[in-house]
């Protein structure tokens, strides 16, 4: 859905459960969501969205634009701008502090994702395979995602997923989330149990906590072209 020039996308979701029609604006990256019942036509969702541009355009003015990886730039990596090289290099390497990559403007995106994927990958089994060891629970595998709504999972199985782009994290805010999902091996629930087992595992645990809480949203400015 496109509203008024220069044109605002908003994303429509209609929901059964929602009671009536209202308009979100993510922090990160400015993403409008419509939420619609089921039972209101859509006619009547884009005449709402259009009644109410004035106080998008209002709102979204006040949202930083999303950043791309491109030559000259950085990217968040361990808590540290990474600069973006052009190099004689075939694939993404790290050398003296900066990220060296082959001069091709058009493959910077998924050649930097790729990138960090990889290293998240790296350090989350890494991580977990020392937190899992201190507490004597086996996990069975390890997921990577790129997930808004939570930096980590424990399934009752045992799988832990993560997002990746906890790599752009100071490696101790990583560290800890690592940790809070392998505690979920010994408890699934939030209870003052579990929080003495995260507290056995990462004894600084409520600093990083604070770190997500007021700086992580940023880790998602940043856009890949997958």
């Amino acid at each position: 859905m496109i509203v008024g020039h220069p044109p605002v996308r908003v994303a429509l979701r209609i929901s059964p459960h929602a009671r009536r029609l209202s308009l979100r604006i993510s922090r990160i990256d400015g993403h409008v969501t419509l939420t619609c019942p089921g039972s209101v036509p859509r006619s009547e969702a884009v005449a709402f969205a259009e009644s109410r541009e004035a106080w998008l355009r209002r709102h979204l003015a006040r949202v930083g634009e999303a950043e791309h990886p491109r030559l000259g730039g950085t990217v968040p990596f361990e808590g540290r701008d990474l600069p973006l090289v052009a190099g004689a290099v075939r694939a993404a390497t790290l050398r003296d502090g900066a990220l060296m990559l082959p001069d091709e403007p058009e493959r910077v995106s998924p050649r930097v994702e790729a990138f960090l994927r990889a290293e998240a990958r790296n350090r989350l089994v890494a991580a977990c395979d020392r937190h899992s060891a201190a507490l004597g629970r086996p996990f069975r595998r390890i997921t990577l995602r790129d997930v808004r709504s939570r930096w980590g999972s424990c399934s009752s199985r045992g799988d832990l997923m993560f997002s990746w782009r906890l790599v752009m994290a100071p490696p101790d805010v990583l560290d800890y989330v690592a940790a809070h999902e392998v505690a979920h091996l010994e408890r699934m629930d939030h209870s003052p149990a579990f929080w003495a087992v995260v507290a056995r595992l990462c004894p600084d645990h409520r600093e990083q906590r604070r770190w997500l809480r007021d700086r992580g949203g940023q880790l998602h400015r940043m856009k890949f072209s997958t």
